[in-house]
């Protein structure tokens, strides 16, 4: 018989220079279950999770692994694919130019005396893809498929590895609530197949939904682990124990009367950078008032993104036209500098990519932005800019061993905060953020809310994107609604439910 424990992490202890990620670990995990790994950010569940599939080789961090009853020592993540761990990241690491099949068996390839069988490998791939419920040519590329669809296909390229353990790294983090609950549901059936899972995941009512055992981590100590099968585990009891604290409200509240009509955008209309016969943004205008935070919502593809991308320095898009005005004068909005000059600050939803210089230390990507506030004839003053990053270092708490420490080793929510501290330093009046809490837990969600609070009651013109509708509706003063680059329709707070703005975006009437 089988032992009902595949895996056994044993007093994993993690140090980094200054920072100790992990402190005497322990985690048992079950044959066939789906275990939840939750925690805030810098708890340690993406470092405890790198261990296990050898991206932090054996050697460099203290405590055991046990796999299948054997021991393990990784000294790369090939070493932990051989025995059957898989990982799959938050972000995909998938080429777009490649097909999906392609994709699949990279680096994996069926071969014989060293060519490879492409035939086999597309006939492999339906099987997969069949399994996991892809419905596309295993020739499309993966340009040319959805977020929803690409994570699919990381989950058939583990698999395509004989894959007896998954490990799941925020796997619905950019996904839609279709896209979301269908991924859930794939990760149960494949359970049903005697798949064993571990899903790291900030969004605890999925935890919820389909976990049979949950491990808290609170900074790098094991909190409690929770056997769901023995009843019902409350959100808010996991949430204490990932916080430390009661979190009675998820969206603080905001004590502030909005402002006169700040910041316009009048006819606005925007093209496909790749189809210029596409309208993507169709002749949409919207209003903020100063210290007032609206809300843009729809599903994935509704060209929210798009718009506010045009709007700030023409980022996005071809064939660009419309208005922007601010205090009633129109503005330039048609380079990235105009629009900072201008007063716009734009903070992507892909913070790693367009956001920071991950490569960067904290101080270099706060003060990045306004260089000639720290300078004086071309010349940067070092001791003012220290001052200023570790002023909003201190503002906003981002948790790092100093403002030196370099921005790629900071954890999701702390580099999110290093992004606001740009623009706090910069002092931009209209702020358009792009799915700001994405990836980030409870605990940091809830902080980020309260910075948000903070800009509009300093009379700061807000316009938050955010594909988590009880996020809309909790920190938004008004919402617009966008389905298919089309402007839908208009809220207020009081009018605003999911069930209201889910009726504007399907093209229902009130």
């Amino acid at each position: 018989m089988q032992n009902d424990c595949i895996l056994s992490m044993q007093k994993i202890t993690k140090v980094f220079p200054g920072v100790t990620a992990l402190k005497d670990v322990s985690m048992d995990v079950k044959r066939g279950e789906i275990h939840a790994l939750v925690g805030e950010n810098g708890a340690g569940k993406s470092t405890l999770m790198n261990i296990l599939s050898g991206i932090y080789p054996h050697g460099s961090y203290a405590g055991d692994i046990l796999y299948d009853g054997n021991p393990c020592v990784f000294k790369s993540i090939l070493d932990s694919e051989k025995i059957g761990i898989g990982i799959i990241h938050q972000e995909l690491a998938l080429i777009p130019r490649l097909t999906i099949y392609e994709n699949i068996f990279l680096g994996n390839e069926t071969s014989k005396s060293g060519v490879i069988n492409w035939n086999e490998c597309i006939i492999r791939s339906r099987e997969l893809m069949k399994t996991v419920g892809l419905e596309e040519s295993p020739r499309s590329l993966i340009a040319n498929i959805g977020i929803g669809k690409q994570q699919l296909v990381e989950i058939a390229k583990a698999l395509a590895k004989n894959t007896g353990l998954l490990i799941l790294d925020e796997p619905t983090s950019a996904l839609n609530d279709s896209d979301s609950d269908k991924l859930l549901q794939l990760l149960l059936s494949l359970k049903e197949k005697g798949l064993t899972c571990i899903m790291i995941s900030h969004k605890i009512h999925e935890v919820v939904k389909i976990a049979d055992s949950i491990t808290i981590l609170r900074d790098g100590k094991v909190i409690e682990t929770l056997d769901c099968k023995k009843g019902a585990v409350s959100e808010d009891y996991i949430i204490k124990g990932m916080v430390g604290r009661e979190l009675t409200d998820r969206y603080p509240k905001r004590n502030f009367q909005v402002g006169d009509k700040y910041f316009e955008v009048k006819n606005w209309s925007v093209f496909h950078e790749q189809q210029p016969d596409r309208k993507v943004v169709d002749n949409v205008s919207f209003f903020v008032r100063k210290g007032e935070v609206i809300g843009l919502a729809g599903l994935l593809g509704a060209g929210r993104t798009e718009l506010v991308m045009s709007i700030f320095g023409q980022t996005y898009g071809r064939g660009i036209c419309g208005e922007v005005l601010k205090e009633g004068e129109k503005i330039n909005t048609k380079n990235v500098a105009a629009a900072i000059k201008n007063g716009i600050a734009y903070l992507s939803e892909d913070r790693k990519k367009y956001g920071l210089v991950l490569n960067n230390d904290i101080k270099t990507n706060i003060t990045l932005v306004d260089l000639a506030k720290i300078s004086k004839n071309s010349i940067i003053n070092r001791n003012e800019e220290v001052v200023q990053a570790q002023k909003n270092v201190q503002i906003l708490n981002i948790k790092c061993s100093s403002i030196r420490q370099r921005t790629l080793d900071l954890s999701g929510g702390n580099q999110q905060k290093v992004v606001f501290a740009k623009w706090i330093f910069k002092d931009s009046d209209i702020l358009i953020l792009d799915e700001p809490t994405r990836g980030i837990d409870v605990g940091a969600k809830f902080e980020i809310c309260k910075i948000i609070n903070g800009f509009a009651e300093q009379g700061k013109s807000i316009i938050i994107i955010s594909s988590e509708l009880p996020e809309i509706i909790g920190m938004c003063d008004r919402i617009y609604v966008m389905s298919e680059g089309k402007l839908k329709g208009e809220l207020d707070k009081s009018q605003a439910t999911q069930e209201s703005i889910m009726k504007l975006i399907i093209g229902g009437r009130f």
